[in-house]
């Protein structure tokens, strides 16, 4: 009987064929790995079987790092070297950080661009520590699904400007992960919601996470996820939750002067006493040596103000929709922090309609993600699902008197190319300097500065003669390009517009080696031990033959000399490389091969001592 192989449609008929692809939903407070496998969507977990890997790095006396529940555990003792909630620092500056965030329990240090963090290890950048987590998840989805991984679909905060989403894509590259795309967390769960509810009509997504807050109005129509609106707060989410409830403590004990063990213990206790109030009526907290009990009423009154801040931006996301909260079909809560109640108590009240619960909101950005990597790498060619995002933030440059003139607005779709005509302000100005900004504010003060270049070569002219055509080109992963064209004269310049958080291309490039080196530090480590043996058993059988034949076969100036090559590798095994301690090998080798000669005479001699010729 013959046998039909069959397939899901759209899928490769040949299982071997499948590329493997994953979506990551790189989080503040935990982050997962998703792919799409057997059919389905699958949320990969680790051999313990859990799925969520808790976003904390930790650098070890060992040298070692760890990361994820392991290293979670290290930090209340060790809270220094235990980095969690890095994802709020990604492409900020010193100055962007709150704060709140200074008074947290590592140290922040003040680098160029962006902040970095003081560990036993060294600094390191935020950069370096998501990208600590990220390759953590490719290792997990690696032994999960037996193969390499062919690329990854990673999600941002949809408010993420060019810097925190050009920060998270460098961090990607450090662990070693090809960037299929970056995509928006609302819209990454408006493709997981899409796939179980094909209705039509817009979409709110009110995605509250440990450390950032989105809220995106999409339109949904025949397979088509547009994104009509996106707003939110990069720097707000469960952790400020419990940092209200840290305050509101500290302030009832008269407690004021934490150490920064402390500190962390009351972080992780205020954390579980907000976990407690979802079901629970009453939460005790520990302070020091003072126990407090936390009504859900007296939370409630905590975090509204927070809440406050989310619904705020929930108002100016539907006015750039040019929407009201009745033409909303439904809300889509997402993020761990939504399980809190009085933010879907709040949530349903402002939109008039109870929020969608169903999905597990920690997994469902990933889930989408997932779906997305399965498709970009060709596995579902045939899918029709289409994402058509939005940049969160204005693009424009800076004009005469340090003023903003917008290029790109803000909620246009993305990928998009825009274009506008500039001129000289001096008669005979032959070169014009282009500042690229970022940011709704008029004053080039209020903006983020995204990068500089200058246009040369322009001719000669009255001022406001030459025609300068500045075009801004963004990608579908909301990075930018800009170039600068003199139009009479056709002499251009342009810019990738690459944030100046701190990591230029060479400090990217030497984090890659470091990172790649990796796999072979096992080699290296294998080789050193080896050298490492041999080394001590020719010590060994030297020192017995010395003590045996040295003072019949040498002099004493040969024992000596000998006797100090010997140290010399004593020493070179103890701290040299692999190479050092091979040649110092052959140097003794050398040193010994004329006692060698004489042992080997010696031993034939008495070997055939009283013999004859014809015995032998």
């Amino acid at each position: 009987m013959a046998l039909m192989q069959i397939s899901e449609p759209g899928q490769s008929p040949e299982p071997h064929q499948r590329k493997l692809a994953v979506g990551i939903d790189l989080g503040t407070t935990n982050s997962l790995v998703a792919t799409f496998r057997n059919g389905s969507l699958q949320v990969l977990a680790d051999e313990q079987g859990r799925a969520l890997l808790p976003s904390v790095v930790h650098y070890a006396d060992s040298g070692s790092v760890v990361v994820g529940d392991e290293a979670q555990s290290f930090a209340a003792e060790d809270p220094s070297n235990t980095l969690a909630s890095v994802k709020r620092l990604m492409g900020r500056s010193y100055a962007d950080v709150s704060a709140t965030e200074q008074l947290s329990t590592y140290e922040l240090i003040d680098t160029e661009g962006m902040v970095s963090l003081n560990t036993r290890a060294g600094v390191r950048s935020p950069v370096q520590v998501s990208a600590e987590i990220l390759r953590a998840l490719a290792e997990r989805a690696q032994q999960s699904l037996g193969g390499e991984l062919q690329g990854a679909v990673i999600t941002v905060p949809a408010y993420f400007d060019d810097g925190q989403r050009q920060a998270t894509k460098d961090a990607a590259r450090l662990a070693g992960l090809n960037v299929l795309r970056l995509l928006n967390e609302p819209t990454a769960a408006a493709v997981a919601y899409g796939l179980d509810e094909k209705e039509e009509g817009a979409i709110a997504v009110f995605d509250l996470g440990g450390g950032t807050f989105d809220i995106s109005v999409l339109q949904m129509s025949k397979g088509v996820f547009e994104v009509l609106s996106t707003g939110g707060d990069s720097a707000l989410g469960g952790d400020d939750f419990d940092q209200v409830i840290a305050a509101w403590a500290m302030e009832q004990t008269g407690e004021s002067n934490l150490d920064a063990r402390q500190r962390r213990q009351l972080l992780d206790a205020c954390r579980a006493a907000k976990e407690c109030l979802t079901s629970a009526e009453t939460a005790e907290l520990r302070v020091a040596e003072q126990t407090l009990s936390l009504a859900r009423e007296q939370f409630n009154a905590l975090v509204d103000p927070l809440i406050d801040r989310a619904i705020r931006a929930c108002k100016r996301a539907l006015r750039d929709a040019k929407l009201s909260s009745d033409d909303i079909l439904n809300v889509v809560m997402v993020g761990g922090s939504t399980r809190v109640p009085r933010v879907r108590e709040r949530v349903a009240q402002w939109f008039g309609r109870e929020p969608l619960v169903d999905l597990d909101p920690d997994k469902v950005v990933a889930l989408g993600a997932a779906s997305q990597a399965d498709q970009l790498v060709g596995n579902r060619s045939g899918d029709e699902t289409l994402l058509l995002d939005v940049i969160p933030l204005s693009l424009g440059i800076e004009t005469m008197g340090g003023l903003t003139e917008k290029v790109i607005h803000r909620n246009t779709t993305i990928p998009v190319a825009m274009a506008q005509e500039f001129t000289t302000f001096k008669d005979g100005q032959t070169a014009m300097a282009i500042h690229v900004v970022q940011g709704e504010r008029e004053l080039v003060d209020d903006c983020r500065s995204l990068a500089r270049f200058e246009l040369g070569g322009i001719p000669p002219m009255v001022a406001g003669a030459a025609r300068i055509l500045v075009t801004f080109q963004v990608d579908a992963d909301g990075l930018l390009q800009v170039s600068a064209r003199e139009e009479t004269t056709g002499v251009e310049s342009q810019i990738q517009v690459k944030p100046s958080y701190g990591l230029s291309d060479t400090d990217i490039a030497d984090m890659l080696t470091a990172s790649f080196d990796a796999a072979g530090e096992d080699k290296e480590a294998r080789a050193l031990r080896e050298q490492q043996v041999e080394a001590e058993a020719l010590l060994q059988s030297l020192s017995a033959a010395l003590l045996a034949d040295g003072e019949a076969l040498l002099s004493e100036e040969e024992q000596r000399e000998l006797l100090a090559k010997m140290e010399q590798l004593h020493n070179e095994k103890a701290s040299g490389t692999a190479a050092s301690i091979a040649r110092q090998i052959e140097i003794v080798g050398a040193a010994s091969e004329t006692f060698a000669e004489r042992r080997m005479d010696a031993s034939i001699k008495k070997a055939l001592a009283g013999r004859r010729v014809d015995e032998l």
